[in-house]
Parts: structure tokens; C-alpha cells; sequence
């Protein structure tokens, strides 16, 4: 990759074409290019007086802000690298990623409302973070920075006390940039590492695939900057030299608000996002600046919601993309039918990627419109997990594929359709089935507001059960629940029983709440238990 391929040349482009455009709106304050660069520079020094440089780690478990983004800037300068923190993790998440990462200093903000802080880091054992030497408190305010935080020295870390002067370039695209996190497992989760060369290259194909150089773009950060889906939003925008609102936390009034008050284009998130979203539109057509949202899908029930939001002008399209080969790695086409663009996948946004399809069973790669296992081969996919090389050669294959873990099909026109993860898909009478489809026929049922659906084993056979909510005052007649779904499914594709359940199981994850199906099969298993 060249040298042009880092961030600081990502800022550099903007400074030459239009140093004085808006970049960041926080709040009330509006920050552009040149101004931002002036913070970058700052931070870097602030960060080298702290003894940061090229390949020590910085861990910051801040919200949405500005800090954040100077904070990533100016290590890539220094040739240091962030460590994303999620702010939602608690005191075990925290330590193991620290541990992990052998970051040297963590950046936080004490007491941002509801989140105990303090109360988190009580729980850290200090010897399990040996290589942390100091902690930064974000704008501590007069005799309220502590002494020490996990048994470290601390510092103050504010934009309006910086220092000034130059620090140089240690910047390189193949200079590691930054740290995700992927899902756990009993050891913990994996830290996904990507280069400047792979954030930077994604970022410029990003902005030209979802039209973010089109005139009057502007993005709505809505989603946590120490996740791919809200990060890679922000820098494909960063790219196309577009402005980005910020926000600190979620909130469906306050969305509505400044999509209305800024005029933006372009949102990313989950379903429940949008939905939160629309319930604080008023009108028929309450957001008419709004041009491309960009969503994942993690409740059944997508294409009644997405029908409306249609309606009311919020341009839902199905994506794809993981902290492996990034988020909005893809996106449905708007010229698509209208249930293709909700489906998850679409057309990569790089024009070199490679998409195939595997047999889960045979190993064989599939045609166009048969399921197995998605692979991705990408110059921007991550260059492996940290310290983990045993985990990093599961994961690729010899001639370079990302083994996703993800179920889906190749279309005819290039595009692939995500159908659901290799752990939910169901193998019923010889058939690779999603549980969406089971689930969407099942809320389609009135009296039924949600479904989750699990595969078991009845017999020795495959099968599949249902968990319900059921709507207020609705009750369940099982029965009749199957001879509803008899007239729209195929017979081994009806769920063998069907429990009302009051919540599921479920874990917060960056971009939203996640149903852990794991838990509702072991639940649906002890159940066929109790009853045999």
C-alpha cells in the first residue's frame, strides 16, 4: 500500500481542498478540517509528553466525542495504536481487553451519566494490567482528578490544554491503526487488528459506493465509535470530506431532532435504531433530507417495519460487514426490489473483493443461489488477531479467504444475500434453514409480537422450537399456531412446540441488543427434557 493510504493523508486531503468545511458538529460547536488538524496536532504532542510512540497501544473507553476522533488521528501520526474500549463492557471485559492489548495508557471520562466508572474499575485487578503505566481523565475539573486510577498515576486530558508544536510523522500504512473487539468465548474475546492501509483504503471505497460524495451529504453518528458499524460510518464520510454529527449515546427523540435541524443524509444501524427512530418522526414523511440508512437486522419482523419506514421516506437497506472485513463491506442496491433491499449483503463496496460460498457439509464452493458458508477475500481485511496466530490461520484460508461464520447465497449480479450465522442456521430433513423465515411467518400470526426460532433434536431427528412474546391479553393455542403456519411453510419447517417466554436472553453489544440463541437452545432442550 503507498504512503497516501494513512490517516493523516485521509486529512491531508481535505486540508488541501477545503480546510475551512465543517467536519464534525458536536452539540452546538461546529469543528472544521483545519480546526480538527490543529486538535490532532495537540493531542499528538500531548500524547508523546505521556511517552506514546510508534507501536505502543492507547486504550480509550470514551463515548462518541471529538476526543475520540482526535485521540485515533493522533496516534496514527505517533504510529501508535487505539485500543477500542466499549463503553457498555464492565470491570472482567475491560481488564482482559487491557491485558490483551498491553495498552500503556487508558483513556476515560469519570461518571459520564448513568455509567459507574469508578464503580467498574474497583473490580480490575491491578496485576493482571502490568503494562498499563498511567490513566488520563477526560476534563476532570478543578480537584477532581484522583491521584491514582488502578494503581497508576493519572493525567489530564483536555482539547482546550494542549500543548503546541510539531511531533512528526510516525505514521505508515502498514503502521497497526486500531483494535476491535469480536465476539467472545470462554477465554474472552479476540482483538481484531487492522492497519492504517486497510481503514483508509475502506474508507475511500465506502464514500464512493454509499454516495457519500454526492452534494448535501451528512452523516448521523448514531452508533459507538469503538465499534466497526459506527466507525467505519464516520471515516467513510471523514473520506468524502462530508460532515459528521456527532452523538454521545443513542437516543430516538434526539436522532429525529438532528436529522431535522442538520439535514442528514445518511444513518447506520440496527433495525431497532430506525424504529426508535421513526417512532419520533411526525408526519407521513417526516425526514425528507434522508438518502441512504444503512441497517443489520437483529429482530424478526423486518420486512413489515421496513414497508412503513419505506412509506414514510426512511430508505432502509440491508449491509453487510464484521470487525474482520469491516462494516459496510456491502450494501443492497437501490434499484433492487423492494425485499432485496432489505436483506442483509448486497454488492461489496470494494470493486476488487471476493465473495464465494462453501458447503458447510462438503466443502464445496457453491453457485449463485445456494447456501453455505460466506468467504471474503478483501486487501482490506483485518491482518489478523492479536497474539493469536493459532485462531488467525482457523480463520483464513491458504489462498486468502475470510472464513466469515456467516450463512448466505451468491445473487447473479454480483451481489451475495447474509442469511444468518453458521451457528443459527437449522439443517432440517436435509435443508439449510434460516430461523428468520420461521419467525417472520410466526409474527405475521396475530397475538404473536416476536419469535425466536432454535434447532433441537427430537427423536435423533433435526427439528426446530419456537419461543414466543406474545402480544398484551393474547394467549397460546399452539395448535392452532401450527395450522397457521402450515398454510405458508413447509411441514419441517413448523416448529415442533411453541413457549410463550416474557424477555429473551440477550447481551448489548455496540450497535445494539443481541437475542443469545445459544441459551434458548439450551432452553429449549431441557425443556423436551422435562417432558420425555
Amino acid at each position: 500500500m503507498s504512503s497516501l493510504q494513512t490517516l493523516e493523508a485521509l486529512l491531508a486531503e481535505q486540508l488541501i481542498r477545503q480546510p475551512d468545511a465543517v467536519a464534525l458538529i458536536e452539540e452546538d460547536r461546529r469543528i472544521t478540517y483545519q480546526e480538527f488538524d490543529r486538535l490532532c496536532d495537540g493531542t499528538a504532542s500531548w500524547l508523546a509528553a505521556q511517552g506514546i510512540g510508534r507501536g505502543d497501544r492507547v486504550a480509550v473507553w470514551l463515548v462518541n466525542r471529538l476526543e475520540w476522533l482526535a485521540l485515533l488521528f493522533a496516534s496514527g501520526r505517533l504510529g501508535a495504536t487505539l485500543v477500542a474500549v466499549n463503553t457498555r463492557y464492565r470491570a472482567h471485559e475491560l481488564q482482559y481487553i487491557l491485558e490483551k492489548s498491553q495498552a500503556r495508557l487508558l483513556v476515560l471520562e469519570l461518571n459520564f451519566r448513568k455509567i459507574d466508572f469508578p464503580g467498574i474499575l474497583a473490580d480490575v485487578s491491578r496485576d493482571a494490567v502490568r503494562a498499563l503505566e498511567r490513566v488520563a481523565v477526560l476534563n476532570p475539573g478543578p480537584q477532581a482528578l484522583p491521584d491514582t486510577i488502578l494503581g497508576r498515576p493519572t493525567v489530564a486530558f483536555s482539547l482546550d490544554d494542549l500543548p503546541s508544536g510539531e511531533t512528526g510523522s510516525g505514521g505508515s500504512a502498514d503502521a497497526l491503526s486500531i483494535l476491535f473487539t469480536t465476539s467472545g468465548t470462554t477465554s474472552g474475546p479476540k482483538l481484531v487488528m487492522h492497519t492504517q492501509g486497510t481503514i483508509t483504503t475502506h474508507s475511500r471505497r465506502v464514500a464512493q459506493a454509499y454516495q457519500f460524495l454526492e452534494d448535501g451529504v451528512c452523516l448521523l453518528a448514531a452508533l459507538p465509535l469503538c465499534g466497526v458499524f459506527g466507525f467505519n460510518a464516520v471515516l467513510g464520510a471523514f473520506a468524502a470530506g462530508k460532515p459528521v454529527v456527532l452523538m454521545d449515546v443513542f437516543d430516538g427523540e434526539k436522532a429525529a431532532h438532528l436529522i431535522g435541524l442538520h439535514r442528514v443524509t445518511h444513518v447506520f444501524g440496527s433495525d431497532e435504531v430506525f424504529r426508535r427512530i421513526s417512532d419520533h418522526g411526525v408526519g407521513d414523511h417526516p425526514f425528507p433530507s434522508l438518502r441512504v440508512c444503512g441497517f443489520a437486522a437483529f429482530q424478526p419482523g423486518i420486512e413489515t417495519f421496513g414497508r412503513i419506514a419505506w412509506q414514510r421516506g426512511i430508505p432502509l437497506y440491508g449491509l453487510y460487514g464484521s470487525s474482520e472485513v469491516q462494516a459496510l463491506f456491502s450494501l443492497n442496491r437501490p434499484d433492487g426490489d423492494f425485499q432485496d433491499r432489505l436483506k442483509g449483503g448486497g454488492l461489496p463496496a470494494s470493486p476488487t473483493a471476493q465473495v464465494r460460498i462453501r458447503d458447510v457439509d462438503t466443502g464445496r464452493i457453491q453457485p449463485a443461489g445456494r447456501s453455505g458458508m460466506i468467504e471474503i477475500r478483501s486487501d482490506t481485511n483485518f491482518i489478523g488477531y492479536l497474539d493469536n496466530p493459532e485462531a488467525t490461520a482457523k480463520a483464513i484460508t491458504p489462498d486468502g479467504y475470510f472464513m466469515t461464520g456467516d450463512v448466505g447465497y451468491l445473487r447473479d449480479d454480483g451481489g451475495f444475500v447474509y442469511q444468518t450465522r453458521q451457528g443459527d442456521a437449522m439443517r432440517l430433513a436435509g435443508y439449510l434453514v434460516d430461523p428468520v423465515e420461521i419467525e417472520n411467518a410466526l409474527k405475521d400470526i396475530p397475538g404473536i409480537d416476536n419469535a425466536q426460532v432454535v434447532e433441537l433434536l427430537q427423536g435423533g431427528r433435526a427439528a426446530c422450537a419456537a419461543f414466543v412474546i406474545l402480544a398484551p391479553g393474547a394467549g397460546l393455542d399452539e395448535a392452532k399456531v401450527k395450522a397457521a403456519l402450515g398454510s405458508t411453510l413447509a411441514a419441517f419447517k413448523i416448529p415442533v412446540r411453541v413457549w410463550p417466554i416474557a424477555e429473551y436472553p440477550s447481551t448489548q453489544s455496540a450497535n445494539g441488543v443481541k437475542i443469545q440463541r445459544a441459551k434458548l437452545r439450551d432452553m429449549a432442550m431441557q425443556k423436551m427434557k422435562d417432558v420425555s
